[in-house]
């Protein structure tokens, strides 16, 4: 049998992501979370032929999932020289 050699393992693993994930884009994740809450909140309430629930809620669910989530993730700070 032919011996492998081990590697050593580095303690403490450091993510590539942690540099990126700043304070602002977790602002922006809780804010997309709330909206969605908020969204699916208003579907739910009375009736469904409520004009809440089938024109307001929508609007609320498509700004969490197509503004706040991709904020969240693609928004970096630019560096100050």
């Amino acid at each position: 049998m032919a011996k492998t050699k081990r590697q050593k393992q580095k303690k403490g693993f450091i993510s590539p992501f942690a540099n990126y994930w700043t304070k602002e884009n977790y602002i922006f994740l809780a804010i997309g979370i709330v909206t969605l809450i908020v969204g699916y909140t208003f579907m739910a309430q009375g009736k469904w032929d409520n004009p809440l629930a089938l024109s307001v809620s929508p609007i609320i669910l498509l700004l969490g999932y197509l503004v706040f989530f991709p904020l969240s993730i693609f928004y970096k700070r630019k560096k100050v020289k």
